[in-house]
């Protein structure tokens, strides 16, 4: 592959220049290497990191250290203060260990950190001077607007998740961990704060953090906990933000199927917001236990065609539940079923015994048959995953096949 392929044509010039004149050397950029001894130093002490784990043989990686070296070189010029920003790599040949930590599945792989907690979403956008100094740039922007008066709380947008602190002022413990909560969560929540005399009428026991969930009529929710203890704010926070069924897109479908965990996925019209909230609910009611083996997901039907089609399916047969194994895909028998107790858990736990995949190319497990029905096997070819297509591309990166190589 061309420099000019991974480069764009308005920075390609610009590198030309550099090479050609030996303005740009290798290494010119202020890039922290880090290892077993320091990275847990650097890391905690940084306000945001970027870090790029890479391999020395792979060419991507080659090719994108000229141009995280000279973001850093920007970005440097205006975050002087190692506290505020970092630019750092890994070599993972040399330090597999702290690849593994970190489950690094491809070269190269940019890594955001806020205060040594890594961020869900890895940096995914051009891989340009311009754009990952920009987006730098972004994180360092304030996540948390203040409010000048108490009447904006009647003007919020109630399709958005929100979360408000009062407090007495900003100088303070409390607001801290309230700013370290919203840089990590930002992606995630609105964050407002209001101060002093703004904030007197709703700090009648003191400072205190409400939040505001979706929907004009849903009720505020209070945090209970420690304001200075930062793990038990962020855990209340993440639970608030992070919805356990998320939906799925073509902007974000790369990082969910990264997770490298199966998709139960609810595809329904956009204004069935029945199907959504009856699903919800029962993902809550039945599944809650599988968190972590499995990703909760819905997806609008008129944007997911192509998957339906897979499943043998269109837009006009939603709602519809299905599981994507990133090897094949099964549709839950009837949408009308997700009421019967246990059925929906039942579903997920066939996946995960093999039930599914059995059932699929041998019909029935024998213990599943009628009495004196005959249980000779019936061929059958389960659809192939779908989505496993949302994967990133080998022409941007060099894909582990194998996670244990490292």
């Amino acid at each position: 592959m061309k420099l000019s392929s991974f480069i764009p044509a308005s920075e390609l010039h610009y590198f030309t220049l550099l090479l050609v004149t030996g303005l740009y050397t290798p290494g010119r950029g202020e890039i922290t290497s880090l290892d077993a001894g320091n990275i847990d130093d650097i890391l905690n002490n940084a306000g945001v990191a970027l870090v790029n784990f890479y391999a020395d043989w792979c060419r991507f990686s080659q090719m994108l250290h000229p141009i995280f070296e000279e973001a850093s070189n920007i970005v440097r010029e205006e975050y002087p203060d190692p506290t505020q920003v970092v630019f750092a790599r890994v070599d993972c040949d040399q330090h597999s260990d702290i690849a593994q930590r970190y489950r690094i599945s491809k070269y190269p792989t940019l890594k955001l950190f806020r205060n040594g907690m890594m961020m869900k979403r890895e940096y995914r956008g051009q891989r340009s001077v311009t754009a990952i100094a920009d987006f730098i740039h972004q994180q360092r922007v304030d996540p948390i607007k203040e409010m000048e008066n108490l009447e904006e709380t009647s003007t919020l947008d109630r399709s958005k998740r929100t979360i408000i602190g009062y407090f007495e002022q900003k100088d303070s413990d409390n607001y801290r961990t309230y700013e370290k909560v919203a840089n990590i969560l930002r992606d995630d929540c609105v964050f407002l704060a209001a101060f002093g005399e703004v904030s007197r009428p709703e700090r009648f026991s003191g400072d205190n953090i409400i939040y505001k969930p979706i929907g004009e009529n849903s009720p505020d929710m209070v945090y209970m906990g420690s304001l200075i203890n930062f793990d038990l704010s962020y855990a209340w926070a993440q639970d608030k933000c992070v919805p356990l069924v998320r939906e799925i897109t073509f902007e974000n479908g790369e990082e969910l199927t990264e997770e490298g965990i199966p998709f139960l996925i609810l595809f329904h019209q956009t204004d069935d917001t029945e199907s959504l909230e009856n699903f919800q609910h029962e993902v809550a009611r039945q599944l809650v236990s599988e968190k972590g083996s499995i990703n909760f997901l819905h997806a609008d039907c008129d944007k997911f065609r192509h998957p339906l089609l897979h499943i043998q399916k269109t837009p006009s047969d939603c709602p519809i539940i299905a599981i994507d194994s990133f090897r094949h895909m099964y549709v839950f028998p009837e949408f009308s079923d997700l009421a019967v107790p246990g059925k929906l858990r039942q579903f997920v736990l066939d996946l995960h015994s093999g039930k599914l995949h059995r059932e699929f190319h041998h019909g029935p497990d024998p213990t599943d048959s009628t009495p004196g029905q005959e249980t000779g096997e019936v061929a059958s070819d389960p659809p192939e995953s779908s989505f496993q297509k949302l994967a990133p591309s080998e022409t941007r990166y060099t894909i582990l096949r194998d996670r244990d190589e490292l």
